[in-house]
């Protein structure tokens, strides 16, 4: 029945112009708002993608990853992200550690996670082409 419908993603923020900010200046995607929805963002991707970041007065960051990056090299991608400002979680559980450059090494890919303003949280995973 949905095999052919358009999909896309969405996530509540608290404060759309930081969302517009981080995404856009920051993280250096196409993002345009849209007024007559209530400043609804829609967040543009490769591929075509979409996906809406919307206001809500009562946010609560998302306890889980919202949004993946692939990534071709890692540790750059990481550099290039603190360099603009972005902090790195860290993790340090028994099965799920970070190093000391905040990427999880503990098999399968190489991933970082970061927050957006609103606390929601995003990686990048390396990718081998």
């Amino acid at each position: 029945m949905l095999q052919n419908s358009k999909a896309f993603s969405g996530f509540s923020v608290d404060d759309t112009e930081k969302a517009k900010q981080f995404y856009g200046d920051i993280l250096g995607l196409n993002v345009t708002q849209d007024n007559n929805m209530g400043g609804v963002l829609t967040i543009h991707v490769t591929g075509g993608a979409k996906i809406l970041a919307y206001p809500k007065p009562n946010h609560s960051p998302a306890t889980f990853t919202i949004l993946n990056f692939l990534v071709d090299n890692i540790a750059d991608s990481v550099n290039q992200l603190k360099a603009k400002g972005i902090q790195f979680e860290s993790y340090d559980m028994e099965n799920f550690k970070t190093d000391e450059d905040n990427i999880f090494r503990g098999g399968g890919p190489l991933i970082a996670w970061f927050k957006d303003p609103a606390g929601n949280i995003l990686s990048v995973i390396e990718t081998k082409a």
